[in-house]
């Protein structure tokens, strides 16, 4: 889990398109803070804090305490929204959450050693990532990071499994079916050859039939 950090906001007095745009040309995101059965709170933070935190990995997985009018309130931040056009954060959503609290989270998923692969290394094969992060609830104060897969000794054929994932305790997966996470594929120059293969074998087959008939 990444280590937490406080982030310092001001209560929004004013909402709306307008009341937005007066904050962001001052160096300032709005941010809403809802959850908890609580009624939800409009708050602004600072852009550039935000916006680093935001691509330095973890920003979705990492608990932070917002300190604003006086409170200290856990969150963590649940969704965000860029500018379609200039890709500049406009918006952030964060959840209450306690020491009790579970929440659900997208984790991604690294691989590690594919020198180590032979289907890789000595093949020329491909790796095939059909999840780059998975579904999971965890306690909110135990979201891990990341989950690492190890490619040694995979070959052209074989694929990772979710159950293959090591879960630190209290985390699950929310999709319960042991999906495929990376698979290795053979090198594209090979399937094409092989796709010529059985299109020259199928049109063969026609002639003979036509040659038949």
């Amino acid at each position: 889990m990444s280590e937490s950090y406080t982030v310092k906001a001001e209560a929004r007095e004013k909402v709306g398109k307008g009341a937005a745009r007066n904050l962001r040309r001052n160096g300032k995101v709005p941010a809403v803070i809802y959850g908890d059965k609580q009624e939800p709170l409009p708050i602004a933070i600072d852009y550039k804090e935000t916006f680093l935190r935001l691509h330095s990995g973890g920003f979705l997985t990492t608990v932070a305490t917002i300190e604003v009018g006086g409170q200290q309130i856990r969150v963590l931040p649940k969704d965000y929204q860029l500018d379609v056009v200039k890709d500049t954060l406009v918006h952030v959503d964060f959840l209450r959450v306690s020491a009790k609290s579970v929440v659900t989270v997208r984790v991604p998923v690294h691989f590690e050693n594919e020198d180590e692969a032979p289907g890789i290394k000595a093949k020329n094969g491909v790796l095939n990532i059909a999840e780059h992060d998975v579904n999971v609830q965890a306690p909110a104060e135990g979201i891990p990071d990341s989950f690492t897969v190890d490619l040694t000794g995979l070959d052209i054929g074989d694929s990772v499994h979710a159950s293959q994932l090591k879960l630190p305790k209290g985390v699950t997966l929310v999709d319960d079916s042991d999906f495929v996470i990376a698979s290795i594929v053979a090198p594209q120059a090979e399937i094409e050859d092989d796709v010529e293969a059985d299109a020259s074998e199928a049109a063969a087959d026609a002639e003979d039939e036509t040659k038949e008939d």
